[in-house]
């Protein structure tokens, strides 16, 4: 399993599952997005609904098209065998794992039992499990910065910079000044969406697919 997050929103935290998939064409990947949604918003569908707090807490859906501008649609078409979008409301991420599980099992049923890669978008998912990897995306021109976020990073496999070594220079934003012991105990590597997957995070997921499965939802 792998796991890719970042500080906030709109920082190519998609884009760089698609590029983990596009690297590997042989993988037959299992990949999904996990949404929390706000107050008020709906998880059966994501728009504001009239149920109750502790109704229609998840949902999970199977992509069937890649054409249909989802990020799971993008996953697709990068080159995932299958794709899916889990959502739920905030906090009720724990409700939503049983739904993941009955659903990976069911596609491991699919195929023999054989296990299948799975790399997933999601920061919250930590709270749960230690995934095989986890690359957090980082983004200095990004103000939000929450202490969540900073707290993920430490559990980081690799950094991925989606501007340049700035976010650990003085000369950063006060936000954006991160501790210095990350850039010396983390790899880090900087990429601009578009370009291909960096290699050091080639050779870290080459060497996840080549190890046991040890990671259970």
């Amino acid at each position: 399993m792998i796991v890719i997050g970042g500080h906030t929103r709109s920082i190519g935290k998609t884009q760089l599952v698609c590029d983990v998939i596009a690297a590997f064409p042989g993988a037959n990947w299992i990949a999904g997005k996990i949404t929390q949604y706000g107050h008020g918003v709906c998880a059966q569908n994501g728009e504001n609904c009239d149920c109750a707090p502790t109704e229609h807490v998840c949902a999970l859906e199977w992509e069937t098209h890649a054409d249909t501008g989802t990020d799971s649609a993008r996953f697709l078409a990068a080159g995932a065998r299958r794709s899916f979008w889990l959502r739920t409301k905030q906090g009720f991420l724990a409700e939503g794992l049983p739904l993941l599980r009955g659903a990976l099992q069911q596609v491991s049923s699919d195929t023999s039992g054989g296990a299948l890669p799975l790399i997933l978008e999601s920061n919250s998912l930590l709270q749960f499990l230690k995934p095989s990897l986890y690359f957090a995306v980082v983004h200095p021109s990004k103000e939000d910065f929450k202490d969540s976020a900073r707290a993920a990073l430490d559990r980081a496999d690799a950094l991925v910079l989606r501007d340049s070594q700035e976010a650990f220079s003085a000369a950063a934003p006060p936000w954006m000044q991160l501790p210095s012991r990350l850039l010396r105990e983390k790899p880090s590597v900087s990429q601009q969406e578009g370009e291909p997957l960096p290699q050091p995070l080639r050779v870290l997921v080459q060497r996840a697919l080549e190890s046991p499965a040890t990671v259970s939802i």
